[in-house]
């Protein structure tokens, strides 16, 4: 008996499939002590040798989930692996009738959570048979968890682009966003529509970033469709909606409102991707890009004033877009 090597496999087996449950089933949990912490070390790696070059950047997502699923089954079979080896005698060769010596156990337990075993070898008690069953059901449970993890994680990558690319699509900085749904009539009518759906892909999108923070670590080579620009885009489109187009003027201030709150929701999910504010207030939108198309504005003081109190919230704005390694919208210096 080898008390060590049983201590050592029961801790290794508990904190992976604690990991394993927290990351996929867990959908306030965020990512599992485990794979939080290979992710942020993973993608700081990546920010430390790729710099802010998108296209390296872009294999951050596809590399974290790899090797989150690699880290996973080699854990289960290195923590079968110890408990096997703390039995006096728990597996022998069926050839030789000889102990198992640590090649033979790795080789066991990899066939038995993936194959049911090919017995080559075989336990020696009624307690380890018992192990090796539930060596195959953690191995095939979790190996099928981990597939529609990975199925979920790529669903929700392709919302994420989808809802960065209504939004840009709409305009590449808040003051573009808001004059295109100035229309004709001197109104915000035909934005309700717009606002209404971009508020519920934001809302969905913020459960799955707080579900997934590996979704924070899937960076776009275009930023067109990067969420990390999209939100601040949008976000700051509806403060000039509720703070710098005059009162008379504004789109329904109940489906800002509810676009803000889909915001806050979005803001939220930070803390679970170690995503810190920046230190400074990012500049505001100009209130002249709007006067240029007739809308209707508040004087400059009274927007100054109004964004003054969004600093907190700006400040962890800007934090998003330097996470993903862009820089504050506009997209182009001379979008409009």
């Amino acid at each position: 008996m080898q008390p060590l090597y049983l201590v050592l496999g029961s801790v290794v087996l508990v904190a992976v499939i604690v990991d394993i449950l927290w990351t996929t089933l867990w959908v306030d949990g965020g990512s599992g002590p485990l794979s939080g912490r290979l992710t942020t070390w993973t993608w700081h790696g990546l920010r430390a040798t790729a710099g802010d070059r998108s296209r390296a950047l872009s294999i951050a997502g596809p590399l974290i989930l790899s090797l989150t699923l690699a880290m996973w089954i080699a854990l289960l079979w290195l923590g079968w692996t110890l408990l096997f080896a703390g039995g006096e005698i728990a597996l022998i060769s069926t050839q030789t009738g000889r102990p198992a010596d640590w090649t033979g156990r790795f080789y066991y337990v990899a066939y038995t959570m993936f194959t049911n075993g090919n017995g080559d070898y075989t336990p020696t008690t009624g307690t380890w048979e018992i192990a090796s069953s539930f060596t195959t059901a953690t191995g095939m449970a979790f190996v099928t968890m981990g597939v529609s993890y990975v199925l979920t994680v790529l669903s929700a990558v392709s919302e994420k682009r989808s809802f960065a690319s209504d939004v840009t699509g709409l305009g590449e900085r808040s003051e573009a966003f808001v004059r295109t749904g100035w229309d004709d009539d001197e109104e915000f009518r035909g934005l309700d529509l717009q606002l209404e759906s971009l508020a519920a892909q934001l809302s969905v999108l913020a459960d799955q970033h707080k579900a997934y923070p590996i979704l924070h670590y899937y960076h776009s080579e275009q930023p067109s469709r990067a969420s990390a620009m999209a939100v601040p885009i949008f976000d700051d489109a509806l403060t000039l909606f509720r703070h710098g187009v005059a009162d008379d003027a504004q789109p329904n201030p109940t489906l800002v409102e509810n676009a803000r709150s889909s915001v806050d929701s979005y803001i939220d999910t930070l803390e679970t991707a170690f995503i810190d504010p920046a230190e400074e207030v990012p500049p505001s939108a100009e209130l002249d890009r709007l006067r240029e198309d007739d809308i209707p504005t508040v004087d400059d003081e009274a927007f100054a004033d109004a964004v003054t109190d969004l600093s907190e919230r700006r400040r962890k704005l800007l934090g998003i877009v330097r996470a993903d390694a862009w820089h504050w919208p506009p997209l182009r210096a001379d979008a409009e």
